[in-house]
């Protein structure tokens, strides 16, 4: 599935709980997925923990 697919399919779910939810409900499906982005990409491997945690500064030798 492309990128612009999946971004559709945000949009409308974002669109869709911010209609019949509101507001609040709009800001709970984005954080949602937002984690669910985060993590997923953690589980693919372009993500590390120390990634979170590494000032910008600190550079790998």
């Amino acid at each position: 599935m492309s990128r612009a697919m999946v971004g559709m399919i945000a949009g409308m779910a974002l669109g869709f709980a911010g209609y019949f939810g509101g507001f609040g409900a709009f800001l709970l499906v984005a954080a949602l997925g937002a984690i669910g982005f985060v993590v997923g990409r953690f589980l693919e491997g372009d993500l590390e923990l120390g990634d979170f945690f590494r000032s910008r500064d600190d550079r790998r030798r």
